[in-house]
């Protein structure tokens, strides 16, 4: 079997992004198709692969170790890593496509055969008032989720700010996180992403004023890149802490596997170097009994990846899912994304378990932004 193209195809979805896929054609009829989507400039990540379908043309796309080999770049940064990890979910595909099994099998097969979701309401949210938030964590509860994620700390970022006090600029979010407890009850989990907009003394701060609202985790309330913070704001919070989900590669996660600096990371098999990396990475993980929560923004396409991988997880945790972006994500697969009662239900189908349906993606898909033109791809 023979590489003959590598290309992309983007969904549009909205304001905060759009969904990029690699599609790897082969000469056997087989197509793979991955997600590169989120990876901070969608035309330098398809530059990107258009060199890829340069490179590989020929290449047995069942050689995935030693194409990685071939491609990986120790300083290739977020946009070049993403890319990779996009093309490296297609071969996989083509892979587990060719052996007519699901790609869960070929890691020892599923210990479950669903897995939990958290609902990110963050893609969706405008208001941002305490409201907003409350009637976006309620339509999700509504749904069926039983965990809620949200990042009420987004405007910290001037770094000249109160810090404490009675006017400290952390409150409004303080607010936002009460009222949507409020809302959603005590039953549901709650999560709070900070996206780094903190630094220790401030994180302590509001991880204490927030000890009674009983989260789940408490995301990077500072950067993933300060890990010595990371461990001091875990020795004096509540509140278990998430991180990681912007780091590349099993070496990336070192001072985050080798030592117990947080209670739960969280690769992105869209940035991390792909399936392979990210099995590697909660393997490490096990050592020091730490959680894997993947992280997960993005399309379905990706979400499937991640679930055919943590499926095989002793120590997964739980998964995101991007709520609320548009009505027709589910259709987007063949066969279509299927959650019940806050759980993805794993596909059985060979490959990722899905194929992309071709008329969604005609109907939301960008011209010209793609180098592949949809009515010559094979997409089953």
């Amino acid at each position: 079997m023979k590489i003959e193209s590598i290309s992309t195809l983007v969904v549009h979805v909205n304001h905060r992004g759009d969904w990029l896929h690699v599609v790897v054609a082969t000469d056997a009829g087989i197509t793979g198709v991955g997600e590169a989507s989120h990876n901070g400039n969608d035309a330098l990540c398809v530059a990107a692969i258009e060199q890829f379908d340069q490179t590989l043309a020929g290449e047995d796309p069942r050689h995935i170790a030693r194409i990685r080999q071939m491609l990986r770049r120790k300083d290739g940064g977020r946009v070049y890593n993403t890319a990779l990890s996009g093309l490296e979910q297609a071969l996989w595909d083509v892979l587990a496509q060719s052996l007519n099994v699901p790609l869960h099998v070929l890691f020892g097969g599923a210990v479950r055969d669903r897995l939990r979701l958290y609902a990110n309401i963050n893609r969706h949210v405008t208001d941002r008032s305490p409201a907003g938030f409350a009637v976006a964590a309620s339509q999700a509860v509504d749904e069926g989720f039983t965990a809620i994620k949200m990042a009420p700390f987004d405007e910290l970022r001037h770094p000249y700010r109160y810090r404490t006090g009675p006017l400290a600029d952390w409150r409004p979010g303080v607010e936002r996180v009460r009222a949507v407890r409020k809302a959603i009850g005590d039953s549901v989990e709650l999560a709070v992403d900070c996206h780094s907009r903190m630094e220790v003394s401030e994180a302590v701060t509001v991880g204490q004023e927030l000890a009674d609202v009983n989260l789940f985790w408490y995301e990077e309330p500072v950067a993933h890149t300060d890990t010595a913070g990371l461990a001091a704001v875990a020795a004096r919070v509540p509140q278990p802490i998430a991180s990681a989900e912007s780091v590349f590669g099993i070496e990336g996660f070192r001072p985050f596997t080798a030592q117990r600096c947080v209670d739960v990371i969280m690769p992105d098999v869209k940035h991390c170097g792909g399936i392979l990396e990210l099995n590697e990475i909660a393997a490490a993980a096990r050592m020091n009994q730490i959680l894997v929560a993947p992280h997960n923004p993005a399309g379905p396409l990706s979400t499937a990846f991640t679930a055919q991988a943590a499926a095989a997880w002793t120590n997964f945790y739980i998964l995101e899912y991007a709520w609320g972006e548009v009505d027709w994500r589910a259709d987007l697969l063949s066969p279509p994304e299927r959650i019940e009662e806050g759980h993805l239900v794993l596909s059985q189908e060979p490959g990722s378990g899905h194929r992309l349906n071709p008329e969604i993606v005609e109907k939301y898909r960008l011209t010209g932004a793609s180098s592949a033109d949809s009515s010559k791809v094979r997409f089953g």
